[in-house]
């Protein structure tokens, strides 16, 4: 007994062919955030976070970011459920077409965006039509594209966890009388909740960070679609200090 736990932990040490890249790896990925630390004017960083733009900016991330959660939330979960608890013709194209922003650059999915709901677009022509309405270049727009971007974190997510629960739960709920409605709010969703809660980091984050879909849809304009990523590009060309806080 003592020589397989020696053998195991043995195993368990980290061999140099492994140690040695894992070490460089993490320097790696620590290197420009020490950079940042090193390179901040702390003695004016309270001055140049609370300058106007600075604060306006920050503002509309948060609350686009927390909306757009929200969006991908109603949206996602059912998107997700379906891919991972039905089956129906043309199920692997749904979800290749659901990780595709993933792998698109952000910039392509903005132009996407345009094609389909801009002033000319497929729909957006029509709801200029009717109502007199243009998406791009609005708030809306800043969250429509932090929308497709980020809701493919929180379907794969949810997917994966709804693939990891026991589906045996729903299954007699179904023979006591439940319908799928109630299954699905009473045993499934609070099953999967550690799942759905990681999709939502994960998709506030990616929102939260949005760029190229950003400036390319909803363009770059304070107090109205300039989030937090896109003052920190145009404070980069002009006061790099202020870019680095």
């Amino acid at each position: 007994m003592a020589r397989v736990r020696a053998r195991s932990e043995q195993h368990r040490r980290p061999t140099a062919v492994l140690l040695v890249p894992a070490i460089v790896g993490l320097l790696f990925l620590i290197l420009p955030l020490a950079g940042l630390l090193a390179r901040a004017p702390w003695k004016t960083f309270g001055h140049r976070l609370g300058e106007p733009g600075v604060l306006t900016a920050l503002r509309l991330s948060l609350e686009t970011g927390v909306i757009t959660t929200a969006v991908c939330l109603v949206l996602g979960i059912p998107v997700a459920f379906l891919l991972a608890r039905t089956t129906f013709p043309g199920k692997r194209l749904v979800r290749a077409l659901v990780t595709l922003p993933v792998v698109l650059p952000p910039v392509v999915g903005g132009v996407a965006l345009f094609t389909a709901l801009g002033r000319t677009g497929i729909v957006g022509q029509w709801m200029y039509k009717w109502w007199g309405y243009s998406l791009p270049f609005t708030t809306t727009a800043v969250v429509l594209a932090q929308t497709f971007v980020a809701m493919p974190f929180l379907i794969l997510a949810v997917e994966g966890a709804l693939r990891g629960a026991d589906s045996r739960y729903e299954e007699a709920a179904a023979t006591l009388g439940a319908s799928r409605w109630t299954a699905f709010r009473r045993i499934t969703l609070p099953m999967v909740m550690p799942g759905v809660g990681a999709g939502a980091v994960l998709c506030f984050a990616r929102a939260l960070g949005e760029f190229g879909a950003t400036i390319t849809f909803a363009g770059n304009f304070p107090g109205v679609t300039q989030t937090m990523p896109l003052e920190i590009y145009q404070a980069f060309e002009n006061d790099p200090f202020t870019a680095i806080v």
